[in-house]
């Protein structure tokens, strides 16, 4: 038996990791430190383990549970999700309008817009609170039971207090574009095709047979609508909407009511533009009749509603012509080729060189040099070419093939069985040396201010320098004599190594370059392990029970910390004093509290990076461009578009002194 003050204390616990968890993943605005809430969540794992009576399916424990189905089951719906009859102007919009009004008999309509999320349309199931199936879209009627996959998205909630004791939540999955790009890179690396877009690595990764690779895909979940449901009564769309944020779901805040199809279609242009600065794919505007007995009264054809319409953004494309193909090289010797174009305006930026990926990408889509190309932005970040224009080809076109040796160091390449990627499998390559070399030092990972591809080529050229472990004997007077590095630059750089020996485990390892393992990865297993002892001591099942971390990284990090070089590599740093456990960064006040900073401009009193330990340290978040969470903007000398952008929509915009003042850090 259990006694009742222990089970008394696991739901508590649960409450308040659910409580946390909402903050954190659906509100953005955390209460406490990742260090206070792993500790409650490894309270509650000790708990589960010893009176694993008390584990239940919808625990926050059980996000990753157990494996999904071969096959993924079919499920038939209750209730049809019917997909959406398209618009793609303004008079179809009135046309869609007209018919409304006709259909109702009367001119009072209010219609919702809310953006169309570029993803995976989904299916939830509770029953007296508790999710009990996740199942796709498929064809409207059946779908694909995706369960324990859907259970790892931290925006859908596991249990809903004061639920009805039957509901069907119903939204899109979908991927942000920063684990698009960080997932495409890993992709690159490992010589697998890339995604073509958010929407297709959304699709992808909750269809994996092991839900610990879903989990470390950071898919997230907007709510908005309800399929079957018994025991709540919800009369209009704006409602529904409040109704799903009280149940703790993500709803995109991006909806607004209209009183006339004219308001409709000025927020639809407004949002054409705007939504390339939101973090996720969007590809249109749905439009619906606000109040449920209207929409209720206007019924729906076979296949689509007739109280509501999705308007379609055209996509933003550009033709161009491919100048060149070069070849570059990553950190694990993989040669990634990318093409020079002919500079061309496309979603707010000049584009010059697009992607390629890898010679699979440039067979099956056929390009040459010389070729006339349709470019747009993948995950609307990313230049890469759609199409060839193969009817503007004039013969003088150039077939590209891949290096059979490698440009650094002049070995074979080689294609790896199973990969698309070719790869210098030279470990002693300059260029894989290099590589590795300045993505030990880079801002992500060790963060050796000074230390740029520049510098790392000029003490690799000196011999100085061969692996991470030396960067930490380097001496002054050993930097003073390469070439451009004065006795005060020399200095400098000393002291940035020295500073650079307490960022961590979770830098450490990121910084270590292994294979598969990203920033986010490291930070996890920091978490997690705690010291980088630990982390070696641990097997690939122990590692892969990480939340977040899938069997392939598990295997990789595992790999890469028993082998003999690796770690002759990790024993210097450790000898070199290089701190191998986690760091808690510990809150200094709460002068930026809930608040998401940008820097911009120069800063006369330090640099940006320092200004940015400020607000973290102070409770405060930062932010690399303006988006619709930024709620404050510290301009320095020289700001530009940053700074215009967040005048525009109305954001808080302070200079230097007023942060030093707010921050209590004294000009010097």
């Amino acid at each position: 038996m259990v006694p009742e003050e222990i089970r008394q204390k696991v739901e508590a616990l649960r409450k308040e990791i659910r409580h946390h968890s909402y903050l954190y993943y659906v509100k953005d605005s955390p209460e406490i430190s990742d260090y206070e809430f792993d500790h409650m969540y490894r309270a509650l794992v000790d708990l589960e383990k010893e009176y694993p009576e008390v584990v239940t399916p919808d625990s926050p424990t059980q996000r990753v549970g157990g494996k999904a189905s071969d096959d993924f089951r079919k499920v038939r719906f209750r209730k049809p999700m019917l997909s959406l009859a398209n618009a793609f102007s303004a008079d179809e919009l009135r046309d869609f309008d007209r018919r409304v009004r006709e259909g109702l008999g009367t001119d009072k309509v209010e219609y919702i817009t809310e953006l169309k999320i570029d993803g995976l349309s989904m299916n939830l199931i509770y029953e007296n609170g508790r999710l009990v199936q996740g199942l796709t879209r498929g064809d409207g009627r059946v779908g694909e039971d995706v369960t324990a996959n859907v259970k790892t998205i931290h925006t859908i909630p596991l249990y809903i207090e004061n639920a009805p004791p039957y509901m069907e939540v119903r939204g899109e999955v979908y991927m942000p574009r920063k684990s698009f790009i960080a997932l495409n890179e890993e992709r690159d690396e490992a010589g697998i095709m890339p995604f073509a877009n958010c929407r297709n690595a959304a699709a992808g990764s909750l269809r994996q047979l092991d839900p610990h690779v879903t989990a470390a895909r950071n898919l997230a979940f907007f709510a908005y609508a309800l399929g079957d449901i018994q025991g709540l009564e919800i009369h209009s769309q704006e409602e529904l909407l409040k109704q799903l944020e009280i149940f703790h779901f993500q709803v995109n805040p991006n909806y607004r009511k209209w009183d006339s199809i004219e308001g409709v279609i000025g927020g639809v242009n407004e949002w054409e533009l705007k939504r390339h600065d939101l973090g996720y794919d969007t590809d249109g505007m749905v439009i619906k009749v606000n109040d449920f007995a209207q929409q209720s009264s206007l019924g729906a054809t076979v296949k689509d509603p007739k109280w509501a319409m999705a308007y379609k953004y055209p996509p933003e494309e550009a033709e161009t012509t491919v100048e060149r193909i070069i070849v570059t090289m990553g950190r694990t010797g993989v040669l990634t080729p990318s093409a020079d174009l002919a500079p061309v305006h496309l979603a707010g930026t000049t584009v010059k060189r697009a992607t390629l990926h890898n010679m699979d990408f440039i067979h099956e889509k056929d390009i040459r040099v010389g070729d006339h190309v349709i470019i747009y932005k993948a995950g609307e970040i990313i230049p890469e070419i759609s199409k060839v224009l193969t009817d503007k080809r004039t013969g003088k076109e150039e077939i590209f093939e891949m290096p059979d040796t490698c440009p650094i160091c002049g070995d074979p390449v080689q294609r790896i069985e199973g990969e698309a990627a070719y790869r210098c499998v030279n470990p002693e390559c300059g260029g894989v040396v290099r590589e590795k070399l300045i993505h030990f030092s880079s801002r992500d990972a060790m963060d050796i201010e000074g230390m740029g591809p520049s510098v790392v080529d000029s003490l690799l050229a000196a011999h100085l320098v061969n692996d991470p472990g030396d960067f930490y004997t380097l001496k002054q007077e050993d930097i003073e004599g390469i070439e451009r590095m004065g006795e005060k630059s020399a200095s400098n750089l000393v002291a940035a190594i020295a500073d650079s020996k307490g960022r961590g485990l979770a830098k450490l390892l990121f910084g270590l370059g292994v294979r598969f393992l990203g920033a986010k990865g490291a930070e996890l297993i920091a978490h997690r392990f705690r010291t980088l002892d630990r982390v070696i001591a641990a097997g690939v099942d122990e590692i892969q029970e990480t939340e977040g971390i899938g069997k392939v990284i598990a295997g990789s990090l595992y790999d890469y910390l028993h082998d003999v070089k690796n770690l002759t590599i990790i024993n210097k740093l450790k000898n070199a004093g290089v701190l191998m456990e986690e760091v808690v960064q510990e809150t200094e006040g709460r002068a930026f509290e809930g608040e998401m900073v940008v820097l911009t401009g120069k800063l006369s009193s330090m640099g940006r990076r320092e200004a940015g330990d400020i607000i973290k340290r102070q409770g405060g978040d930062v932010q690399s461009s303006v988006t619709n969470k930024t709620t404050l903007v510290v301009a320095g000398e020289d700001a530009g578009s940053k700074l215009e952008k967040a005048r525009a929509k109305g954001i808080t915009v302070i200079d230097e002194e007023t942060f030093l003042a707010r921050a209590g850090v004294p000009r010097q």
